[in-house]
């Protein structure tokens, strides 16, 4: 299991410098600051390779960029809608010029509109730590009376629209400020931000688009990049849906195991591979992640590894960001079924036996709550995160060795 690291380029408060003292093996990143549907420039990858590359006074940090997290698929390709045909023709020459930077493992999703959703940036837990949190009835609150989506209540129990609606009437409009804008203004790494008008604009556009479409509008997709990205030598490695189920009425077509088993054999390639995110899988109760590793893992190219607490039961749940080795998911077991992952590929000869992994999100704690840093990317949540899951790694492997 190779140990990475996220991180959001030049801007990020956390440095290549800080970075270096995790003890990481390689960075994870993209060009966030790029449009969707442009072309990733040769020029451009090379310049965020030498800023990984390099530390503040110029000398080598031994770091490499290993894995793209993300290269965006545009609205347009998932929506088929104008300039979509072009947009493929700039994702297939982005992925040339990465093949030529000597970048090979492609993380991306096929989220419409939103990407990762929270209603909560700074949840604070007992113990005085903060991590990030989904609410389903603020969300229903925001989707039924901030937004106002035109039968929006009729996509919840009538429970929890009950509960919205009294939810809605205590918040005072700094309340709603803040909801609305944790929901729709985009976090780091997230492909864009809206206002209320333009969400309401874009939902309007998935009117006509049902999940059998947006499915078939994926498989279109993979079909014309998997070739190339298997010629170049690319694995591309799509990311779950998160939170794992619909939201504003928009389909949802990668929350499931199954789900991914039809996107694989839909294109069957190596080529044609998963991001194993063990906090957007892991909300379904009835995603078994070490089985499904175990199942799936000849095509798991990239792993995130963290961890959630259900708050809640049935389709779609509230849900808190919990520390790595606590929530819902058996971390070790997971752990322990990458490694077997790995020895399998070792026996078969592989050239690509270690998995990439990262300590996904984090909570604040200690000197984190004292910086205004990237909500769900603290540097001590993530290092204590990364710690924990080191240590599984390295005495299950000394367990087998």
């Amino acid at each position: 299991m190779k140990q990475t690291w996220r991180w959001f380029g030049p801007p990020d408060t956390i440095s290549i410098d800080d970075i270096s003292q995790a003890g990481v093996e390689g960075i994870v990143t993209a060009l966030h600051h790029l449009p969707n549907g442009s072309v990733w420039t040769l020029d451009e990858i090379q310049r965020r390779r030498s800023e990984v590359a390099h530390y503040k006074n110029g000398e080598p940090s031994g770091l490499a960029w290993d894995v793209v997290e993300s290269l965006p698929v545009s609205e347009s390709i998932k929506q088929q809608t104008g300039d979509w045909k072009l947009h493929i023709e700039n994702y297939l020459t982005s992925l040339t010029h990465l093949a030529e930077a000597g970048i090979y493992t492609v993380c991306y999703n096929f989220m419409p509109l939103l990407d990762w959703t929270r209603t909560d940036l700074s949840y604070k837990l007992g113990n005085g730590a903060r991590c990030m949190r989904f609410d389903i009835i603020d969300f229903a609150a925001f989707d039924i009376h901030i937004l106002k989506r035109q039968r929006a209540a009729q996509d919840y129990p009538a429970a929890i629209v009950e509960q919205a609606n009294e939810r809605f009437q205590a918040m005072d409009t700094v309340a709603q400020q803040s909801l609305e804008k944790n929901i729709v203004c985009g976090l780091p790494g997230a492909e864009e931000g809206f206002s209320l008008a333009s969400l309401r604009e874009h939902l309007a556009l998935y009117d006509s688009i049902s999940e059998d479409k947006l499915r078939q509008n994926f498989i279109d997709f993979l079909e014309q990049v998997v070739p190339t990205a298997e010629k170049l030598g690319i694995k591309l490695c799509c990311h779950p849906d998160d939170p794992p189920f619909s939201l504003l009425g928009l389909p949802r077509i990668m929350s499931t195991e199954a789900h991914y088993t039809t996107m694989m054999q839909s294109v069957d390639s190596y080529a044609n591979g998963i991001t194993l995110c063990s906090g957007s899988l892991g909300v379904r109760a009835d995603v078994d992640l070490p089985a499904m590793m175990n199942r799936l893992g000849d095509r798991v190219h990239f792993v995130h590894l963290r961890n959630v607490t259900r708050e809640s039961t049935g389709e779609k749940i509230s849900f808190h960001e919990a520390a790595h080795l606590e929530g819902a998911t058996d971390m070790v077991a997971l752990i322990q079924a990458i490694l077997d992952e790995e020895s399998r590929r070792v026996a078969a000869g592989s050239s690509d036996t270690s998995i990439p992994f990262r300590p996904d999100h984090g909570q604040e704690i200690l000197s984190d709550l004292r910086i205004a840093g990237q909500p769900g990317y603290p540097a001590i949540g993530r290092l204590k995160g990364l710690a924990e899951l080191r240590g599984i790694a390295t005495a299950l492997s000394y367990k087998t060795s």
